[in-house]
């Protein structure tokens, strides 16, 4: 009988350990947020579009400066229609932000004219070809911007009805953002938003975007400047070009895009360090997002010096020593510490700053544009 009692007792207590083990594992589950922007780009949509370039990175910035930090994914579909340059351009969901940006900033808003446009292809590929996590609990939602209703006439397309019911069975809310004031286009917005468990909101044909700029703007976009000349990039050819290339457009960004972008990759890598180990300091906060930037690898600890690739190296430096080489790269990490010391202080009181000027914005009935709704319904759906 004692026997019995004491293996009865601990197959309990290793049930209770099993049962604890999983309890801190739901708890210590990252929060997952995945948007997927589905925008208008014909010719009346010029002020939302160029509204869009200018926050993207604020939407971000605003998502990840809440504690825990979440990992956050965008996607982005522009659509036009039949007869225009092209129907639908797909761009699945990402974690680097430096790229869904570099492709942001490619849109131009051309064509249309003829009233309805292809929404309804554009919200299905929205459901069916973005790579969504397939986990419920998953925050995933479409934001489609636009300010026209869907062609209905179209036999090939995938009616909206049936759409927002596909995006139901993978938990995907579609939101509706409607520009402008179209009669028409006004009771169908409503009604996906309502059928695919969404909010609808109305905005100016604009856009209606505030720009905040803060006294620290200029000094943070200059150091901005400086950061992206320390960006030695490492990889394939192709990879090279995708960094320097991430690099000059972030180095040419107005100086409120800039501050919003350097907020992004610092509150990206302090959260990774938190869940990693690895180090957090400045000097090792990204200044691309995504693989390829040598100097980052390096203070890291991702890579070591004596260790480096030589078919992975740029030309520049595969003409160096490797003496001369292990120099210049510290030469970079240690500039690269000293600028990101002097841009901490920055970020936190241009944070305090522009959360201020928006309460005031609230206040005043201003607080309506494209980017303050989106960040509202996403933070209204995440509590």
């Amino acid at each position: 009988m004692k026997k019995l009692i004491i293996a009865f007792l601990s197959f309990a207590l290793a049930l209770t350990c099993v049962t604890a083990k999983e309890e801190g594992k739901k708890k210590k589950e990252k929060e997952r947020i995945e948007v997927c922007f589905v925008l208008d780009t014909t010719g009346s949509m010029g002020g939302l579009i160029e509204g869009a370039k200018q926050k993207i990175w604020a939407i971000a910035n605003e998502i990840l400066a809440s504690e825990p930090t979440p990992d956050l994914s965008i996607g982005m579909i522009a659509y036009r229609d039949i007869g225009d340059d092209y129907v639908t351009k797909v761009y699945d969901l990402s974690e680097d932000i430096d790229d869904i940006y570099a492709k942001l900033m490619k849109f131009q808003a051309q064509g249309g004219g003829d009233g309805p446009e292809s929404v309804n292809r554009a919200i299905h590929e929205a459901v069916t070809k973005m790579k969504w996590n397939k986990k419920r609990n998953v925050l995933k939602m479409v934001f489609l911007v636009g300010d026209a209703p869907p062609h209905m006439d179209y036999q090939d397309d995938v009616k909206y009805p049936k759409v927002c019911q596909m995006a139901a069975k993978k938990d995907i809310i579609i939101n509706t953002v409607q520009c402008g004031n179209n009669r028409q286009a006004t009771p169908i917005w409503k009604e996906i938003a309502k059928l695919a468990e969404g909010d609808y909101v109305a905005i100016a044909q604009s856009g209606g975007v505030a720009n905040i700029s803060t006294p620290v703007d200029e000094e943070i976009a200059r150091l901005n400047r400086e950061l992206g000349a320390t960006v030695v990039a490492y990889g394939d050819d192709r990879l090279r070009r995708v960094v320097t290339a991430k690099s000059a457009l972030a180095s040419e960004a107005k100086a409120e895009v800039a501050a919003d972008r350097l907020s992004v990759l610092s509150l990206k890598s302090k959260a990774y360090a938190s869940t990693s180990g690895a180090p957090a300091e400045p000097g090792s906060i990204a200044v691309v997002d995504g693989e390829g930037d040598l100097v980052n690898a390096l203070a890291t600890g991702k890579l070591d010096y004596d260790k480096l690739e030589e078919k992975k190296l740029s030309p520049k430096l595969k003409k160096m020593s490797g003496k001369e080489r292990e120099k210049y790269l510290k030469e970079q990490v240690e500039k690269r510490q000293e600028l990101q010391k002097k841009l901490d202080d920055l970020l936190v009181k241009r944070r305090d700053y522009v959360s201020a000027e928006k309460e005031k914005l609230k206040k005043a009935g201003k607080g309506d544009g494209f980017d303050a709704k989106v960040s509202e319904i996403i933070s209204k759906r995440r509590k």
